[in-house]
């Protein structure tokens, strides 16, 4: 437990101020991030226990709601690691002297490195489908069909979200997926130069674009449903939950 005058972090003390600015409150705020995250981690792990204990009867119950629909493959075998989470930051290659100092321990990071990075590149590309899919499916369900015998009423930020993700996308690109792009440029062609105004009194405009982008929305599709599973990389672990 903090002391109400101070906090304690590695041997070194910092006493909190009374006044709002920066001072040494950092001091007391980190001491007291430490110690809720040392509480919480033996909380986590007996949640987990605590589920694994259940797990089985948990199962059981599922066999019997879904019937036929039951598939075991669905549930893993335990729950141990399934739980965890990590976090790195590694480079895009591996450092050169390392090639210099050991070839063999160079071709052993490029190896650590390599599947990392790929699984990155995935899911940033799932997603970007995602995100693109969800964008226009809604702008193309406003423009379509009539609400009450008129058009529908949207947004001005329908339009404009779509601009947003292309500026985004152009940015964090890396061009690793040649379907992606063509699918986004497609999309971009739709609404490049177009106004939500121009799309609320033109009806053959918004009729052109409806069409245009349920083509598109249509190869979206596809791509979600096709795109792989989400590949969650952990360390092998031994201990039984």
């Amino acid at each position: 437990m903090l002391a109400a005058g101070s906090s304690h972090i590695g041997g070194e003390s910092a006493s909190p101020t009374p006044s709002r600015g920066s001072g040494s409150s950092v001091g007391t705020t980190s001491g007291r991030s430490i110690c809720s995250s040392q509480r919480s981690r033996p909380t986590s792990k007996e949640a987990v226990r605590n589920l694994g204990r259940h797990f089985a009867s948990l199962k059981s119950a599922a066999r019997e709601q879904l019937g036929r629909l039951f598939d075991p493959a669905d549930y893993p075998q335990s729950l141990w690691g399934l739980f965890d989470v990590t976090w790195d930051f590694p480079s895009v290659e591996p450092p050169a002297y390392l090639q210099r100092l050991s070839s063999e321990l160079y071709e052993q990071e490029c190896r650590r490195v390599s599947p990392q990075f790929d699984e990155a590149v995935r899911l940033a590309e799932q997603a970007f489908l995602q995100e693109l899919s969800q964008l226009v499916s809604h702008l193309t369900e406003r423009l379509s069909g009539t609400e009450d015998g008129k058009p529908k009423i949207f947004r001005d930020s329908v339009v404009e979200n779509l601009g947003e993700f292309f500026d985004r996308f152009r940015r964090l690109n890396i061009h690793s997926n040649d379907q992606l792009d063509e699918i986004v440029a497609q999309a971009q062609r739709v609404v490049r130069g177009v106004e939500p105004q121009q799309l609320r009194d033109n009806e053959n405009l918004r009729q052109r674009a409806t069409s245009q982008l349920s083509g598109v929305q249509s190869v979206l599709d596809g791509l979600v449903i096709d795109r792989p599973r989400r590949n969650i990389l952990r360390p092998e672990r031994s201990e039984p939950v």
